[in-house]
């Protein structure tokens, strides 16, 4: 609004900015009077002056008269330093509310797009003394950074740039740079890539400008299938990690994770773990398999095995040797109700003596195979926890019963002790 003016003085010489004027009078129901008399003529308005292109920048906008809008962007590697968008503003003196921005090439940061330009600091000028700068290129996982020089000039051997494959000072150099002569191109193998740049107080030269572009990588080998286990991860690409785990009975043997390395030629940072029957071993698990060494192949091993399975106190422990196909001659399966070889047998298995069920009085016992004959074959005993209850007369063993408290009721009831030589 230019004004509201009422009464009996003369209103200043009023110049409206647009090419559009609204007036409005308005009387009401009292007093009258002799108005208004008021002459207008047309007058060219005048223009905001046209705003500076900054170097190494682009305007977008013809206009210049009031409230109109003009934008500035900068090249690729130029950062704009100031406002992008400037408008004219109104008044008798025309003016932007801004000045126009200028296009800096900076001294480092981080840049995320698939393609861009780096520049140093002051590019086309020659780069001040005495810095250190250091961009970050972050691609998304799977892709590496094709690097090319377009402009290449330091002080020889005092003023360097660095190009390392990762985003830490320890990773891997890729080159170091300096004097008039060009790089050849680059390519980074990792998702992050470091650009630095070191000068030194004396001679101050145009610098560098390069190109980047991002190019997919390989994946890791597919690590499946693995024979009797699990893999778990979601993609086999650079720096992706997998989790290896193997099936009940089974023994990892190597590294349960690996990691997909940086390299031209993608692979693991580990060689494949495998899945193995271990030859013996503690097993504390409440249900569960113990094979033979090899299975589903024949065993070879010559060597005797050993189980110790452990289940929680108060409980027994059911085995099912139902498939046991042993060399009858001199291979042979003897199981302990107990912890040790001098307690109690279960019994002396082979293929032709094989009782299918056992049951303990122990929640442990100990299991051995012993192998005789140059032949092989194969067995699985299935395992499970099971509640224990016994009674003698009015004396019952409740599950969950701790030892000391068996022990103590054993002690005053002698004739159960030839029942449970293990309490």
């Amino acid at each position: 609004m230019l004004g509201s003016f009422s009464g009996t003085t003369v209103p200043a010489l009023l110049n409206s900015t647009s090419n559009q004027l609204y007036l409005h009078f308005y009387s009401d129901i009292s007093v009258s009077a002799a108005g208004f008399h008021l002459e207008y003529k047309t007058v060219g308005l005048s223009s905001c002056p046209e705003p500076t292109v900054p170097s190494n920048g682009v305007k977008t906008g013809e206009r210049y008269l009031v409230n109109d809008v003009v934008s500035f962007q900068c090249e690729p590697g130029y950062a704009l330093q100031g406002h992008a968008h400037i408008s004219c503003m109104p008044g008798t003196v025309r003016r932007w509310n801004y000045p126009p921005p200028l296009c800096i090439a900076q001294c480092g940061g981080a840049v995320e797009e698939m393609e861009g330009v780096i520049l140093s600091p002051g590019f086309p000028g020659n780069y001040p003394s005495n810095m250190d700068c250091s961009w970050k290129i972050a691609l998304p996982v799977g892709f590496g950074a094709h690097i090319q020089f377009l402009n290449f000039s330091t002080e020889p051997n005092h003023d360097f740039i660095e190009i390392r494959n990762g985003p830490y000072e320890t990773s891997r150099m890729m080159g170091r740079f300096s004097g008039s002569e060009l790089p050849s191109s680059l390519l980074s193998t990792s998702h992050e890539t470091t650009v630095y740049f070191h000068s030194d107080h004396s001679q101050n030269r145009p610098g560098f400008k390069l190109e980047y572009q991002a190019y997919e990588l390989q994946e890791c080998p597919d690590p499946e299938p693995f024979a009797n286990g699990i893999v778990r991860g979601a993609g086999y690409n650079v720096g992706q990690s997998v989790t290896f785990e193997c099936l009940p009975g089974y023994q990892l043997m190597g590294h349960p994770v690996l990691t997909c390395q940086h390299g031209t030629n993608r692979n693991w940072d580990h060689p494949l773990p495998r899945c193995e029957v271990p030859c013996g071993g503690n097993i504390t698990s409440s249900n569960g398999t113990v094979y033979s060494p090899g299975f589903p192949s024949p065993y070879s091993s010559s060597q005797d095995c050993v189980w110790l399975i452990t289940v929680h106190i108060g409980h027994g422990i059911r085995l099912n040797l139902s498939l046991l196909q042993t060399e009858p001659s001199g291979d042979f399966i003897t199981v302990w109700d107990g912890p040790q070889q001098t307690a109690p047998q279960l019994g002396v298995f082979t293929r032709n003596l094989a009782k299918k069920i056992l049951h303990s009085s122990t929640n442990q016992v100990l299991l051995k195979f012993h192998r005789d004959v140059a032949t092989g074959g194969i067995f699985a005993i299935a395992f499970s926890e099971h509640y224990i209850n016994w009674k003698s007369g009015k004396l019952d063993f409740i599950p969950g019963s701790t030892l000391s408290q068996m022990c103590t009721l054993c002690r005053s009831l002698p004739n159960l002790r030839p029942q449970f030589p293990h309490l």
